[in-house]
Parts: C-alpha cells; structure tokens; sequence
C-alpha cells in the first residue's frame, strides 16, 4: 500500500487530498494545526497528527515518531496567506511568521523524511505554491506578504530538486489555480475537487523530468 503524507490536511485542498488519496487505498499520514477544525479529516479514518509547520521542534518530532516509514509522497499543502499586503501598511511580524510557515517549513519537512521518501517507492514532493509567486507573471504589483513566501519558497523547492536527486527524490511546486477555499474567498472559481483531481494527475505521474519545475494546475509550466 503505498503512503502520502499531506500537510495542512483539514480543509480546502488539503482535506480533499487526504479524502481521495484515501478513497483509492492510499495510507494517508495527514497533519493538521487546529484540532477544532479537524473533525471531518478525522472522519476518513486516515491517520493524523497535530502539527504547526511552523513548529520546527515539532516537524523532527513528527520524523521521529514516524521512525523509517517509507512515504512515497510528501504533499506540502500547510500554508498561510498573511494580513494587510498593500505598500505601506506590512506587518513585519505578520510576514515573518507567513515566511515561516511557507518557505521554512516546507524545506524542514523535507529535511525530517527526506529518509522515509528515499525509502518509498515514489519518492515525491509535491509543494503546493501560488501563480502570484512567478516573478515573471507579477503584472499588479502589491501583495507582498504572500507574493515574498511563495516566491521564496519557488527557490526552495528548486534547491531542494538539486540536493535530493542523489536521493533520488524529485519535487517540484504546484499552483492549484483560484480554489474556492477560506484562503481563496468567494470569487473563487474551481472547486477543491476539481482542482485535486488535476493536481493528482501531475503528481501520481511525476517523473525525474518534472524535477525543479513550477506547474499550473493543468499541467502547463509556469515561469518563475
């Protein structure tokens, strides 16, 4: 049976990872950061654990406990969107603490199963990143909070295709498109399952081609 492990796992586009992943026979590893808003998660029967990926003591934690488990996909999808973004009025503190959740915790979740991704059979990170992190694509300016996390995090995920490839490990970033979660507030225009059924298409086909690129959700390639 194979394993996913999905980050941020009780809402929106996480939860619908960890439903299907599920549905198809997967053993889903599926994380979450507010016990109040994980009851549905709980639901599925999966297996969870309450992690901040913020929480960089807590991410070796989760290492730890899962030993040398083989996970054959680590889905990094845990993400924050940030507060006030217009020139002038950024909240340092509020950024640090996206920037830390985004860019930091996706690299330390990497480095705590990088191990357990050697040993699974797939050997993915798939990341979920944003459109609006493409410096190339940036035509309105403003959002700097988020545009700043998801760009950094752009350079993670192509450093981290360069250091794992001995591993044999290959990650990549993914823009999910407009999803009609809380982040995405409603003019959103896919749906969580709409969405993830495209996603898993590009990931459940990943191949050591796809290593260091940035997808649309649809599979066409997205500058960086």
């Amino acid at each position: 049976m194979p394993t996913v492990l999905v980050t941020g796992a009780n809402r929106g586009i996480g939860l619908e990872y960890a439903r299907r992943y599920a549905a198809d026979g997967w053993h889903v590893i599926a994380t979450y950061r507010d016990p109040a808003t994980a009851e549905e998660l709980r639901g599925l029967g999966v297996e969870t654990h309450r992690l901040d990926v913020g929480d960089f003591a807590a991410i070796a934690k989760l290492g730890t406990r899962l030993g040398d488990r083989p996970i054959d996909v680590l889905i990094n999808n845990a993400g924050l969107y940030g507060g006030e973004q217009t020139f002038g009025s950024v909240d340092t503190e509020d950024w640090m603490r996206t920037l830390r959740v985004n860019v930091m915790g996706p690299l330390k979740m990497a480095e705590a199963l990088c191990g357990n991704l050697a040993a699974g059979r797939g050997k993915t990170i798939a990341t979920m990143s944003s459109k609006m992190g493409s410096m190339a694509d940036n035509g309105s300016g403003g959002v700097y909070i988020y545009r700043s996390s998801k760009a950094a995090l752009n350079a993670v995920v192509k450093s981290l295709s360069i250091d794992l490839k001995p591993m044999g490990i290959i990650a990549f970033a993914l823009h999910p498109g407009w999803v009609k979660t809380r982040m995405g507030g409603p003019s959103s225009i896919l749906a969580p399952a709409q969405s993830v059924g495209a996603l898993r298409r590009l990931i459940d086909n990943a191949t050591p081609a796809m290593s260091g690129r940035f997808y649309n959700y649809d599979g066409q390639e997205i500058p960086w």
